[in-house]
C-alpha cells in the first residue's frame, strides 16, 4: 500500500503536523506499506475559481500549483487525512484542496484523523462527505484525538498513559490503519 499521510491545516501554531507524524511513524511499522507525509502547506493553491466543474470539463487550463497538488495525490493507493476542527467542520484550505480534485480519488480507500475539542468529530464527519463525493472508498474506523498538545509531542509521540489505554488513541489508529491497509489491498486489487 502507497500511503499519503495529508496535514489538512496550514496556519502558524497549528497542531496538526504532530498527529500526522504520529500516524506516519505507525503506518511505516505495518508490512508492505509505504507512507508519505504530504503537508497541505506545501501546496499553496488560489481559491477554487474554475468556471466548470473540474470533473467535466475537458478543455480544463489548470493553475501549475494546483497540478503539483493534483500530480502529487494521484500517486498514492490510499490516504489519511489529517484535519483539526475549526468552527465545527474543516479547515478552509483543506475543502479547498479537494475542490480542485477530478477522479483522483476513485476507488481508492480514504480514512480521518482529527483533534479539535471533542476530537475534532464534527470535522470528520464532515470530511467523511467531502471524501465520498470524490468517490474514494471512506473506511468507517477513524482516528479523533481530544487534547492533542498534551498528548501528542513535537517528534510526533503518543503520551506513554494514553499509548496504554487498551481503549484510548493508539488502539483507534491501530484499528484504524489495520482496516484502511484490508481496503487497499483488496481495491488494488480490483483495480488492476
Amino acid at each position: 500500500m502507497k500511503l499519503a499521510v495529508i496535514t489538512g491545516a496550514t496556519r502558524p501554531g497549528r497542531q496538526t503536523p504532530k498527529q500526522s507524524l504520529w500516524i506516519v511513524k505507525n503506518a511505516a511499522q505495518i508490512e508492505d506499506v509505504e507512507v508519505e507525509h504530504v503537508d497541505l502547506k506545501d501546496y499553496p493553491m488560489p481559491f477554487f475559481n474554475e468556471p466548470i466543474s473540474p470533473r467535466y470539463n475537458p478543455n480544463r487550463d489548470i493553475d501549475p500549483t494546483v497540478q503539483k497538488w493534483l500530480s502529487k495525490i494521484a500517486e498514492f493507493d490510499a490516504y489519511i487525512v489529517v484535519t483539526p476542527e475549526y468552527n465545527h467542520t474543516i479547515p478552509g484550505e483543506l475543502k479547498n484542496a479537494f475542490d480542485f480534485m477530478t477522479w483522483e480519488l476513485k476507488q481508492k480507500p480514504a480514512a480521518v484523523a482529527s483533534h479539535g475539542s471533542v476530537g475534532g468529530a464534527r470535522a470528520a464527519l464532515t470530511l467523511k462527505e467531502v471524501l465520498s463525493e470524490g468517490q474514494a472508498a471512506v473506511i468507517p474506523k477513524f482516528s479523533a484525538v481530544h487534547g492533542i498538545s498534551e498528548l501528542i509531542d513535537e517528534e510526533g509521540n503518543l503520551d506513554a498513559t494514553a499509548a496504554a489505554n487498551p481503549y484510548g488513541p493508539q488502539a483507534q489508529l491501530d484499528g484504524m490503519l489495520a482496516e484502511l491497509k484490508w481496503y487497499s489491498d483488496a481495491l488494488v486489487a480490483a483495480r488492476a
